[in-house]
C-alpha cells in the first residue's frame, strides 16, 4: 500500500467515507466508500463504470396493440371454428407487423 493511498483513504475516512464490507473485485483489498465513490486501499482501483441503457416506455398506441394481441390470442385459444380461427391469425399476423414496425421506429 503506497503512501499517497493510505493519505488519501484516510482524508476520505476523516470526511465521513466508511469501510465497505464488501472487498475489492480486483483484489479482494478493504475498500473506503464515501458518495458512492468507491477506493481500494490495497490496490487504488476503482470499479469500472458502466452505464446501464435506459429503456423507453413503450407508447400508447404500442400498449393498446399488444392488449390485443393478448385479447385475440385467448380469443384463438377458445375458437373451435376453423374459419374464425384463421380470422383471428390474420388479425395476430397483421397486428404482429404493426407492432414491429412501431418497435423499429423506437
Amino acid at each position: 500500500m503506497s503512501e499517497d493511498l493510505t493519505k488519501k483513504a484516510a482524508n476520505m475516512l476523516l470526511n465521513g467515507a466508511t469501510l465497505s464490507s464488501d472487498p475489492c473485485p480486483y483484489c479482494k483489498g478493504v475498500r473506503v466508500i464515501k458518495d458512492g465513490h468507491a477506493l481500494c486501499i490495497a490496490c487504488g482501483r476503482e470499479p469500472e463504470k458502466k452505464s446501464v441503457p435506459q429503456q423507453e416506455s413503450p407508447s400508447p398506441i404500442l400498449k393498446t396493440f399488444e392488449k390485443k394481441l393478448e385479447s385475440l390470442s385467448l380469443e384463438l385459444e377458445k375458437e373451435s371454428d376453423h374459419n374464425k380461427q384463421q380470422e383471428i391469425l390474420k388479425s395476430i399476423n397483421s397486428l404482429l407487423e404493426t407492432i414491429e414496425k412501431l418497435k423499429d421506429k423506437q
